[in-house]
């Protein structure tokens, strides 16, 4: 069964029961979004320019932390840290966000919805695969109305829908619609691909004519073009490539003139396309360099590791629990594609008590050790306080 038919079996039927005679749109004109239905997922390099982007965000580690003066306790409630592991019975986090963020590039706009239990805790976190999403507010609360592919909809309070945006420019709630600036960008490159195939198949047509110089019989004229293709044009056949000349008829070769787009042409729209997505040849082929990747994680996954960290936080806390120190976050490192190299020269960090062993050796991708939590620094070192006043004790001798 398809996810998004288990997320109507299960949740249609929270819909509130009141009159939507009594909801009132935000906006004429913007309290509504609609994807873009021009199936840009179909296109292969669309997929290839989004396909880095999910994984890496689907490797961000949620954690529930507080804090709670200067010290930072992680993962103080079982319960969230199980929902940040798990958030459904069908999928794991990274699936979650891997199924977000192909929405949000998409189609600029991502939205979970979060069950709670009789006590307002949640308890799941669901992706909704929405065919359009609708504004609504109530007695000063907002809503969304959530319609899907099967006519089906869905109303649920904002509170309790985790909302990506991406291009958040235009509109005052969702973000912009990337319908005009793709359109003409992927018309081009699906009208070449259906070019080029069109060129392909063409190439099966009638390439020869044969002009007979008297009235034969369509038998006769059958046996003849036959002859002459088994002699003349079987490559395998004809060893010597010379015909004679027959009074019988006479052969002319139609000529086919196929257009074949330019490839320096190409390889601009999609570059443009690529651009557009926010990634390169080397970041899609995996061929990065390690200063390439960390310019691609600082620019298209950071942002978005910001984005979801706010977003649950909000949604998943109350005010109070948020002003006692409770906040999600993601966690990620680039160092994971740093070369040995800069790996290696961490150690120095470690020897100044910045990393702990453990720390470093995660880093490494090697496990932890027993004691690999302590920080440790070299002899040599010392705090500037102390410094200072050893300094000042030897000038008073």
């Amino acid at each position: 069964m398809e996810l998004r038919g288990l997320f109507e079996k299960m949740f249609i039927k929270k819909e509130p029961t009141r009159n939507y005679s009594q909801y009132k749109l935000l906006s004429s004109s913007t309290s509504t979004f609609i994807p873009w239905d021009g199936n840009v997922y179909n296109n292969d390099i669309v997929r290839s320019c989004i396909r880095p982007k999910e994984r890496a965000v689907g490797k961000l580690k949620p954690l529930h932390i507080r804090t709670i003066e200067n010290d930072i306790v992680i993962s103080p409630n079982p319960a969230i840290k199980m929902l940040l592991r798990f958030p459904n019975e069908y999928m794991s986090m990274q699936k979650l966000l891997e199924k977000m963020i192909n929405q949000r590039e998409l189609t600029h706009n991502a939205f979970a919805f979060i069950q709670r239990d009789a006590l307002n805790r949640p308890i799941a976190i669901f992706p909704i695969p929405t065919s359009n999403a609708e504004l609504l507010e109530y007695d000063g609360i907002l809503f969304l109305r959530f319609q899907f592919s099967t006519g089906k909809r869905m109303t649920v309070p904002y509170d309790d829908v985790i909302h990506l945006r991406k291009d958040y420019s235009d509109n005052d709630f969702y973000g912009s619609s990337g319908n005009s600036a793709l359109s003409n960008l992927m018309q081009v490159l699906d009208t070449t691909d259906k070019g080029i195939v069109k060129s392909i198949k063409n190439s099966s047509i009638i390439k020869w004519l044969m002009k007979f110089t008297q009235a034969l019989r369509k038998e006769d004229q059958d046996i003849q073009i036959k002859q002459f293709a088994d002699n003349y044009l079987d490559i395998e056949k004809n060893e010597v490539p010379i015909a004679p000349v027959d009074p019988r008829y006479t052969i002319e070769q139609v000529k086919e003139d196929s257009y074949i787009p330019n490839g320096e042409i190409m390889e601009k729209y999609e570059k443009r396309l690529k651009n557009y997505f926010g990634v390169n040849d080397e970041i899609i082929n995996n061929s990065f360099t390690e200063d390439q990747w960390n310019a691609f994680y600082e620019a298209e996954i950071e942002p978005v590791a910001k984005e979801l960290s706010d977003q649950f936080t909000n949604k998943l806390f109350t005010k109070h629990e948020i002003e006692c120190g409770n906040e999600i976050i993601f966690e990620a490192s680039s160092l994971e594609f740093a070369s040995m190299k800069t790996k290696l020269q961490l150690k120095e960090m470690v020897d100044r008590g910045a990393m702990n062993v453990n720390e470093w050796r995660k880093v490494m991708n090697l496990g932890a050790t027993e004691f690999g939590d302590e920080f440790i620094r070299r002899l040599d070192t010392a705090p500037i306080k102390e410094e200072k006043e050893e300094t000042e004790g030897d000038s008073n001798e």
